[in-house]
Protein backbone atom coordinates (compact mmCIF):
# COMPACT_ATOMS: atom_id res chain seq x y z
CA UNK A 1 0.00 0.00 0.00
CA UNK A 2 1.00 3.59 -0.60
CA UNK A 3 1.45 5.76 2.46
CA UNK A 4 -0.12 9.20 2.69
CA UNK A 5 3.31 10.77 2.38
CA UNK A 6 4.06 8.78 -0.78
CA UNK A 7 0.75 9.83 -2.33
CA UNK A 8 1.43 13.47 -1.48
CA UNK A 9 4.98 13.17 -2.84
CA UNK A 10 3.80 11.80 -6.20
CA UNK A 11 0.91 14.25 -6.44
CA UNK A 12 3.31 17.14 -5.90
CA UNK A 13 5.03 16.31 -9.19
CA UNK A 14 2.04 17.74 -11.04
CA UNK A 15 3.55 21.13 -10.11
CA UNK A 16 6.68 22.55 -11.74
CA UNK A 17 8.04 23.84 -8.42
CA UNK A 18 8.31 20.33 -7.01
CA UNK A 19 9.48 18.76 -10.28
CA UNK A 20 12.36 21.23 -10.21
CA UNK A 21 13.10 20.67 -6.53
CA UNK A 22 12.98 16.88 -6.74
CA UNK A 23 14.39 16.49 -10.26
CA UNK A 24 11.61 14.08 -11.20
CA UNK A 25 8.65 13.88 -13.56
CA UNK A 26 5.67 11.58 -14.07
CA UNK A 27 4.84 9.45 -17.11
CA UNK A 28 1.70 7.34 -17.43
CA UNK A 29 0.45 4.56 -19.67
CA UNK A 30 2.00 1.23 -20.72
CA UNK A 31 3.17 2.37 -24.17
CA UNK A 32 4.72 5.66 -23.05
CA UNK A 33 6.39 4.21 -19.96
CA UNK A 34 7.68 1.19 -21.87
CA UNK A 35 9.28 3.39 -24.56
CA UNK A 36 10.91 5.66 -21.99
CA UNK A 37 12.26 2.65 -20.09
CA UNK A 38 13.62 1.00 -23.21
CA UNK A 39 15.21 4.22 -24.50
CA UNK A 40 17.34 4.52 -21.37
CA UNK A 41 17.38 8.31 -21.73
CA UNK A 42 15.75 8.83 -18.34
CA UNK A 43 16.49 6.81 -15.22
CA UNK A 44 13.35 5.32 -13.67
CA UNK A 45 13.14 5.94 -9.95
CA UNK A 46 9.94 4.03 -9.30
CA UNK A 47 7.30 2.15 -11.26
CA UNK A 48 3.71 1.44 -10.22
CA UNK A 49 1.29 -1.05 -11.78
CA UNK A 50 -2.30 -1.87 -10.86
CA UNK A 51 -3.26 -5.49 -10.31
CA UNK A 52 -4.64 -6.05 -13.80
CA UNK A 53 -1.26 -5.03 -15.24
CA UNK A 54 0.90 -7.26 -13.05
CA UNK A 55 0.82 -10.15 -15.52
CA UNK A 56 2.83 -8.11 -18.03
CA UNK A 57 5.80 -10.19 -19.09
CA UNK A 58 7.51 -7.35 -20.94
CA UNK A 59 11.06 -7.09 -19.56
CA UNK A 60 10.68 -3.30 -19.68
CA UNK A 61 8.57 -3.54 -16.52
CA UNK A 62 10.90 -4.92 -13.83
CA UNK A 63 10.69 -4.29 -10.11
CA UNK A 64 7.26 -2.66 -10.20
CA UNK A 65 5.15 -1.97 -7.14
CA UNK A 66 1.65 -3.39 -7.44
CA UNK A 67 -1.02 -0.99 -6.17
CA UNK A 68 -4.82 -0.96 -6.22
CA UNK A 69 -6.87 0.90 -8.85
CA UNK A 70 -7.98 3.27 -6.10
CA UNK A 71 -4.40 4.09 -5.21
CA UNK A 72 -3.59 4.63 -8.88
CA UNK A 73 -6.45 7.10 -9.11
CA UNK A 74 -5.03 9.04 -6.19
CA UNK A 75 -1.57 9.46 -7.72
CA UNK A 76 -2.56 9.74 -11.39
CA UNK A 77 -2.97 13.04 -13.20
CA UNK A 78 -5.27 11.45 -15.79
CA UNK A 79 -9.06 11.44 -15.67
CA UNK A 80 -8.98 7.75 -16.58
CA UNK A 81 -5.77 6.15 -15.23
CA UNK A 82 -4.55 3.26 -17.35
CA UNK A 83 -2.70 1.14 -14.84
CA UNK A 84 0.94 2.21 -15.29
CA UNK A 85 2.71 5.19 -13.72
CA UNK A 86 6.44 5.82 -13.48
CA UNK A 87 8.65 8.41 -11.84
CA UNK A 88 11.66 9.33 -13.97
CA UNK A 89 14.66 11.49 -13.22
CA UNK A 90 14.89 14.61 -15.36
CA UNK A 91 17.92 14.80 -17.65
CA UNK A 92 20.17 17.81 -17.99
CA UNK A 93 19.88 19.85 -21.18
CA UNK A 94 23.07 20.07 -23.19
CA UNK A 95 24.49 22.93 -25.24
CA UNK A 96 24.92 22.23 -28.95
CA UNK A 97 26.28 23.71 -32.15
CA UNK A 98 23.49 24.31 -34.71
CA UNK A 99 25.80 24.05 -37.72
CA UNK A 100 24.76 21.57 -40.39
CA UNK A 101 21.23 20.97 -39.09
CA UNK A 102 17.82 22.50 -38.62
CA UNK A 103 16.97 23.52 -35.04
CA UNK A 104 13.82 24.96 -33.47
CA UNK A 105 13.64 28.05 -31.27
CA UNK A 106 10.41 28.46 -29.28
CA UNK A 107 9.48 31.96 -28.17
CA UNK A 108 7.12 31.59 -25.19
CA UNK A 109 5.03 28.62 -26.36
CA UNK A 110 2.78 28.46 -23.31
CA UNK A 111 0.23 25.75 -24.04
CA UNK A 112 1.48 22.32 -22.84
CA UNK A 113 -0.45 20.56 -25.59
CA UNK A 114 1.19 22.68 -28.26
CA UNK A 115 4.63 22.11 -26.79
CA UNK A 116 4.13 18.36 -26.60
CA UNK A 117 2.95 18.24 -30.22
CA UNK A 118 5.90 20.36 -31.35
CA UNK A 119 8.37 18.04 -29.60
CA UNK A 120 6.75 14.97 -31.15
CA UNK A 121 6.69 16.63 -34.59
CA UNK A 122 10.34 17.66 -34.26
CA UNK A 123 11.23 14.05 -33.49
CA UNK A 124 9.30 12.88 -36.56
CA UNK A 125 11.33 15.17 -38.82
CA UNK A 126 14.65 14.30 -37.20
CA UNK A 127 15.13 17.59 -35.36
CA UNK A 128 17.64 16.96 -32.59
CA UNK A 129 17.54 20.25 -30.68
CA UNK A 130 14.96 22.73 -29.43
CA UNK A 131 15.90 26.05 -27.79
CA UNK A 132 13.11 27.29 -25.53
CA UNK A 133 12.61 30.62 -23.82
CA UNK A 134 12.21 30.52 -20.01
CA UNK A 135 8.50 31.38 -20.38
CA UNK A 136 7.87 28.38 -22.63
CA UNK A 137 5.84 25.62 -20.95
CA UNK A 138 7.81 23.08 -18.92
CA UNK A 139 8.68 20.08 -21.07
CA UNK A 140 8.19 17.87 -17.97
CA UNK A 141 4.64 19.07 -17.43
CA UNK A 142 2.55 15.85 -17.36
CA UNK A 143 0.42 17.06 -20.29
CA UNK A 144 3.55 17.69 -22.34
CA UNK A 145 5.06 14.32 -21.40
CA UNK A 146 1.88 12.47 -22.40
CA UNK A 147 1.49 14.27 -25.73
CA UNK A 148 5.11 13.71 -26.79
CA UNK A 149 4.54 9.93 -26.84
CA UNK A 150 8.15 9.33 -25.69
CA UNK A 151 9.71 11.79 -28.16
CA UNK A 152 10.82 13.68 -25.06
CA UNK A 153 13.62 11.13 -24.76
CA UNK A 154 14.89 11.75 -28.29
CA UNK A 155 14.96 15.56 -28.54
CA UNK A 156 17.32 17.79 -26.57
CA UNK A 157 15.44 20.78 -25.10
CA UNK A 158 17.52 23.69 -23.87
CA UNK A 159 15.77 26.36 -21.76
CA UNK A 160 17.77 29.56 -21.92
CA UNK A 161 17.74 33.27 -22.71
CA UNK A 162 16.92 32.85 -26.40
CA UNK A 163 18.08 36.33 -27.40
CA UNK A 164 21.47 35.83 -25.77
CA UNK A 165 21.74 32.33 -27.25
CA UNK A 166 21.03 33.41 -30.80
CA UNK A 167 23.58 36.25 -30.53
CA UNK A 168 26.25 33.58 -30.25
CA UNK A 169 25.65 32.76 -33.94
CA UNK A 170 25.57 36.17 -35.68
CA UNK A 171 26.17 34.74 -39.16
CA UNK A 172 23.97 31.67 -38.89
CA UNK A 173 20.74 31.63 -40.98
CA UNK A 174 17.58 32.29 -38.95
CA UNK A 175 14.01 31.83 -40.18
CA UNK A 176 10.82 33.03 -38.51
CA UNK A 177 7.21 32.05 -39.06
CA UNK A 178 5.25 35.18 -40.00
CA UNK A 179 2.08 36.02 -41.97
CA UNK A 180 4.16 38.84 -43.52
CA UNK A 181 6.80 36.46 -44.83
CA UNK A 182 7.56 34.94 -48.19
CA UNK A 183 5.46 32.04 -49.46
CA UNK A 184 7.47 28.89 -48.71
CA UNK A 185 6.27 27.49 -52.03
CA UNK A 186 8.49 30.02 -53.81
CA UNK A 187 11.62 29.28 -51.76
CA UNK A 188 14.22 26.54 -51.65
CA UNK A 189 14.71 24.89 -48.24
CA UNK A 190 18.12 25.57 -46.65
CA UNK A 191 20.60 22.93 -45.50
CA UNK A 192 20.87 24.46 -42.02
CA UNK A 193 19.24 27.09 -39.90
CA UNK A 194 17.19 28.00 -36.85
CA UNK A 195 13.40 28.20 -37.15
CA UNK A 196 11.62 30.51 -34.70
CA UNK A 197 8.03 29.72 -33.68
CA UNK A 198 6.29 32.41 -31.65
CA UNK A 199 3.80 32.67 -28.82
CA UNK A 200 0.27 31.45 -29.58
CA UNK A 201 -1.32 34.91 -29.27
CA UNK A 202 1.52 37.45 -29.44
CA UNK A 203 3.70 35.86 -32.09
CA UNK A 204 7.47 36.36 -32.11
CA UNK A 205 8.92 39.25 -30.13
CA UNK A 206 10.43 42.09 -32.17
CA UNK A 207 13.96 41.50 -30.89
CA UNK A 208 13.92 37.98 -32.33
CA UNK A 209 12.08 38.91 -35.52
CA UNK A 210 14.80 41.48 -36.22
CA UNK A 211 17.38 38.68 -36.11
CA UNK A 212 15.61 36.64 -38.81
CA UNK A 213 17.19 36.50 -42.23
CA UNK A 214 13.98 35.24 -43.81
CA UNK A 215 10.31 35.43 -42.76
CA UNK A 216 8.34 32.38 -43.82
CA UNK A 217 4.65 32.35 -44.66
CA UNK A 218 2.45 29.29 -45.12
CA UNK A 219 -0.10 30.02 -47.86
CA UNK A 220 -3.74 29.27 -47.14
CA UNK A 221 -7.07 29.37 -48.96
CA UNK A 222 -9.60 29.71 -46.17
CA UNK A 223 -10.68 32.51 -43.86
CA UNK A 224 -8.90 31.44 -40.66
CA UNK A 225 -6.86 34.25 -39.12
CA UNK A 226 -3.86 32.06 -38.33
CA UNK A 227 -2.59 28.53 -37.85
CA UNK A 228 -2.07 26.79 -34.53
CA UNK A 229 1.58 27.14 -33.48
CA UNK A 230 2.20 23.39 -33.47
CA UNK A 231 0.57 22.95 -36.89
CA UNK A 232 2.64 25.80 -38.34
CA UNK A 233 5.80 24.26 -36.88
CA UNK A 234 4.96 20.93 -38.49
CA UNK A 235 4.36 22.39 -41.95
CA UNK A 236 7.52 24.49 -41.83
CA UNK A 237 9.63 21.57 -40.61
CA UNK A 238 8.25 19.47 -43.45
CA UNK A 239 9.48 22.16 -45.86
CA UNK A 240 12.79 22.87 -44.11
CA UNK A 241 13.82 19.23 -43.94
CA UNK A 242 13.16 18.72 -47.64
CA UNK A 243 10.38 16.15 -47.22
Amino acid sequence: MLTKSEVKYIQSLQQKKFRDELGLFVAEGPKLVRELLVSGHFKCQELFLTGEMKELTDPAFPDARIISPGEMERISGLQSPNGVLALFQKSASVEFNPAGKISLLLDDIQDPGNLGTIIRTADWFGIENIIASPATADCYNPKVVQSTMASLGRVNILYTDTEAWIRQYPHFPVFAASPKGSDIGSLNPPAEGILIIGNESKGIRDSLISRADQLLMIPGKGAAESLNAAVAAGILLFWLTGN
